[in-house]
């Protein structure tokens, strides 16, 4: 089953920067973190194609308990938004309170299968700005970020280009630098990154060691925090792990989200 969304106006950067002001305010005013629910999350497909505009399609995982914050997570290149460890994220996220949408970028809505085209970046963060836009329309809580290797690098550099968009940004094995390669740093937009964020990464990763994410996370004037999976690679979920990642993972977030100071 299809959703399609109203057609409101996008707010404006002042206006959004009053509607996180106000946000900030509504949620968790006890100073208490957000909670589990009880029930198990349910998800449904979903569509908002507004002419002329980008796409945005995927999964939303619609929690009963949740404070109207939501979480927009997409997938790195050789991946969809039905990747595992989305798959278990989104669930783990949504049974935490935040609605979850996972999204498939514009690349992978045209070639089903193999990388990003070359050039493709600009509208695959387009697609992460409709995504945003979509579920302001609809959600009167804190806008999340992230995404897995290629999808956390563009949702970083969509924020350091509009640092209003998201209030806060979850990287999972960010893409440092190709495999072998560590001259070629994916790092001329971090000094610009003005958007908290949270980086999760194996210890295992060959696209960056945790030293060499560690150094590059100095680049970022924003608050940041790496969460180090041990053992695990670029993946990040292995059958070692799975169990109990998620939960991690949604802890570790919810302490830089919501706790006093965060």
């Amino acid at each position: 089953m299809t959703s399609r969304l109203s057609r409101n106006p996008v707010p404006q950067p002042a206006q959004r920067s009053e509607l996180n002001r106000a946000r900030r305010r509504r949620i968790c005013p006890d100073g208490q973190s957000l909670q589990y629910s009880v029930r198990m999350p349910s998800y449904r497909e979903f569509l908002d194609a507004p002419p002329n505009a980008v796409p945005v399609r995927g999964y939303l995982h619609s929690s009963a308990a949740s404070g109207g914050d939501c979480l927009i997570l997409t997938h790195g290149a050789g991946a969809n938004c039905d990747s595992p460890l989305l798959v278990a994220l989104a669930d783990a996220f949504c049974a935490a309170g935040l609605t979850v949408l996972r999204c498939d970028l514009p690349f992978r809505q045209s070639h089903p299968h193999g990388p990003p085209p070359r050039g493709s970046a600009e509208r695959d963060q387009q697609g992460l700005r409709a995504a945003i836009a979509s579920m302001l329309r609809n959600a009167p809580g804190r806008i999340f970020l992230g995404g897995h290797s290629y999808g956390g690098r563009q949702a970083s550099m969509l924020c350091a280009a509009e640092p209003e968009l998201a209030d806060r940004l979850l990287l999972l094995s960010y893409p440092l630098h190709p495999p072998r390669r560590p001259t070629e740093l994916r790092t001329a937009h971090l000094p610009n990154l003005k958007t908290p964020a949270l980086f999760v990464h194996g210890t295992h990763d060959g696209f960056g060691s945790i030293d060499e994410l560690s150094v590059a996370l100095k680049l970022i004037p924003a608050r940041t925090e790496l969460l180090p999976i041990a053992g695990a690679g670029h993946e990040l979920m292995t059958k070692n792990n799975r169990d109990e990642l998620p939960k991690h993972v949604v802890e570790a977030f919810r302490r830089f989200a919501y706790d006093a100071g965060a």
